[in-house]
């Protein structure tokens, strides 16, 4: 592999009062009208989603990558005000598996905020999805306007974490903790070196790290190498300054210890996937790829990095975030409609069989051999 090292709208109207047919007209003119759209193709849609409103989860490319990894199709709609300009939108996939029926808005993402450019763009853009009375669940920022909706319930929360780069490189040093600053000292000291490629071997050395973790740290399956080949197709050669795939490798004496995968779009830099070695954590190599990934950022001139979601009952991962000069945020999982009805045996299995592929006997290849056969019914 060849890497460049681093050196480091309105709500319903009111009823016309009077018999004015008039005013009934003029008010009903108002309302925004809802569209049905494909959120992988649709020009609106790409609109909202490079705006202030959109992100990661709700972008064409991502969207696309998920659903031809998964065999998805996407639903979406979206809310126009009556001159045409798109203000609301929202997507989501049915899934119907051995699991059961489910909507998820949208499933294998960090969240997929409901694309609103005000508290108005939000009235009609779920009523088709509520309608079907099969369990829906999504995850948003909690100030969302969506939040707001009766028909959906909070069920979970999560901590969110993004640095901004309103700054310049010495700047941002300054900023974040003495702790990060004394474990790049030690990173420096034990040679730790990160290398950054956009070429996919790189994706493919990420992945494989990835899967080495998931397997021997937490005997969980990790998703399919094709769904990481997608990513980097979808984000890849289209021309734009403002998709791209990036992966971070911290190397030590030549081998990798530690890795990460990160997306751009729009003016933010996504870090979605990261993995690293428990023999190599002394020499700190994290701290080098999360540092590297803030240069990486600044050098491009882009607006922040978000660092995704990270669980309550993971405090350690949530400080650790914190020190990286980070802006907190609380994601909400929202449930509409019944809650699941959890087929007990077909959960059994999968965790039966999540632990059978996951034995320190199994060679790697099977692992992932596995998590391409059974990682979309995760979702």
């Amino acid at each position: 592999m060849s890497f460049e090292t681093l050196t480091v709208s309105s709500g319903r109207p009111e009823p016309a009062t009077g018999g004015d047919p008039v005013g009934a007209v003029l008010e009903e003119s108002t309302v925004n009208a809802i569209s049905p759209a494909d959120p992988r193709t649709d020009s609106k849609w790409r609109q909202l989603a490079s705006g202030p409103a959109g992100g990661l989860f709700t972008s064409p490319p991502w969207i696309q990558a998920v659903c031809d990894s998964y065999g998805f199709t996407p639903e979406a709609r979206i809310s126009e005000a009556p001159d045409g300009t798109p203000v609301g939108g929202f997507a989501w996939v049915t899934v119907s598996d051995i699991r059961g029926e489910r909507i998820s808005a949208l499933p294998f993402c960090d969240r997929a905020d409901p694309m609103l450019t005000g508290p108005d763009a939000w009235p009609g853009l779920a009523d088709e999805a509520l309608a079907t009375g099969t369990p829906l669940t999504l995850r948003c920022f909690s100030d969302n306007p969506a939040t707001a909706d009766p028909r959906l319930r909070s069920v979970g929360e999560a901590a969110w974490h993004g640095t901004p780069l309103d700054c310049t490189e010495d700047e941002l040093y300054t900023r974040i903790s003495s702790t990060s600053r004394r474990n790049l000292k030690a990173a420096d000291r034990n040679n730790v070196t990160v290398a950054a490629s956009t070429e996919l071997d790189a994706v493919h050395a990420f992945h494989r790290l990835h899967v080495r973790l998931r397997k021997n740290k937490y005997r969980l399956l990790a998703q399919p190498v094709e769904f990481f080949e997608r990513i980097w197709q979808q984000f890849t050669g289209t021309g734009s300054d403002t998709t791209a795939v990036i992966t971070l490798l911290a190397e030590v004496d030549g081998e990798v210890a530690a890795g990460a995968m990160y997306l751009v779009w729009g003016d933010t830099l996504y870090y979605k996937f990261g993995a690293s070695l428990s023999e190599f954590l002394p020499m700190r190599p994290n701290d080098a790829l999360y540092w590297a990934a803030l240069k990486l950022a600044l050098s491009r001139g882009l607006r922040a990095v978000d660092w995704g979601i990270s669980d309550l009952d993971q405090p350690g991962l949530v400080s650790y975030k914190r020190k990286w000069a980070s802006e907190e945020r609380r994601v909400v999982t929202l449930r509409g409609g019944p809650d699941p009805t959890p087929k007990t045996e077909v959960g059994t299995m999968l965790g039966e069989l999540t632990r059978l592929f996951t034995e320190p006997s199994v060679p790697d290849e099977i692992s992932t051999q596995a998590g391409a056969l059974l990682y979309r019914h995760f979702c």
